[in-house]
């Protein structure tokens, strides 16, 4: 398959039309793939905010004051409340804010980005990136499909990846059980995680920091003969990472 980052997108601000900026800067084609980051679709979205905004309440104060407590560095109250109202389900509190948003995706502070926000102190993450993929897959001029990406950490192993966190036109995952491997044996448990790889492999090509292209066509690219699906996003009951955290009691020193 071929990626290619969308050159010369521009600063995006509210209400920008994100299909159209990308139209107007590639040759789409009808099984192609675009995926594009979170940030330009919370831009676009308006979903810029400032601390301010975000009063501290008990819960957040108390938080940051065991944070800054932990770590040694000052932590900001409005942050945490603003990830405690962006988020459904605080996963854990200490050493840092591991949460559930509202669309289902588990991670650090919500999602919450920093970075790359002129005039802006906070980033959210879009409120249903999935319905974000779905707009901007209508309004593109050929039959492609969108997935909505971000970076976010991986348990076990250091650095951050991509991931998808909203797909349109495309299964979330393809299906593999039942098939024969090459010695005849059938998959039992194989089901490939397909919009998260194809994030990934995207997030090759934007990079990260100031890059400044946060768009990516993928061609070339099949999906196959395969059983599709849409889980991605595990529920309590079947997370037993999840299920094991809430068992964990933190100490100040780290103990459990």
């Amino acid at each position: 398959m071929h990626l290619q980052a969308v050159p010369d997108l521009p600063e995006v601000r509210p209400g920008d039309d994100l299909a159209a900026l990308v139209a107007e800067r590639t040759d789409l084609e009808d099984g192609d793939v675009l995926t594009i980051a979170s940030t330009v679709v919370s831009k676009a979205e308006g979903r810029m905010a400032d601390l301010e905004a975000f009063p501290a309440g008990p819960r957040a104060s108390e938080i940051a004051t065991r944070l800054t407590e932990r770590t040694g560095e000052e932590k900001d109250p409005r942050f945490a409340q603003a990830v405690l109202e962006e988020s459904t389900d605080l996963v854990m509190d200490e050493p840092f804010l591991l949460t559930e948003t509202r669309f289902g995706h588990v991670c650090v502070n919500a999602g919450i980005d920093r970075s790359n926000v002129p005039d802006h102190d906070l980033l959210l993450l879009p409120e249903r990136p999935g319905e974000s993929a779905a707009r901007i897959r209508e309004a593109l001029p050929a039959d492609v499909a969108v997935v909505v990406t971000d970076t976010c950490g991986r348990p076990f192993r250091y650095g951050q990846r991509g991931v998808a966190i909203g797909w349109a036109g495309i299964p979330a995952s393809r299906d593999w059980r039942g098939e024969p491997d090459r010695d005849g044996r059938e998959l039992g448990v194989t089901v490939q995680s397909v919009v998260d790889e194809l994030a990934s492999a995207a997030n090759l090509v934007t990079g990260e920091g100031a890059g400044g292209t946060p768009a990516v066509v993928v061609r070339d690219w099949e999906f196959g003969d395969h059983a599709g699906s849409d889980n991605l996003f595990r529920d309590l009951e079947s997370d037993f990472v999840r299920q094991a955290l809430r068992e964990w009691e933190w100490t100040p020193e780290g103990d459990r």
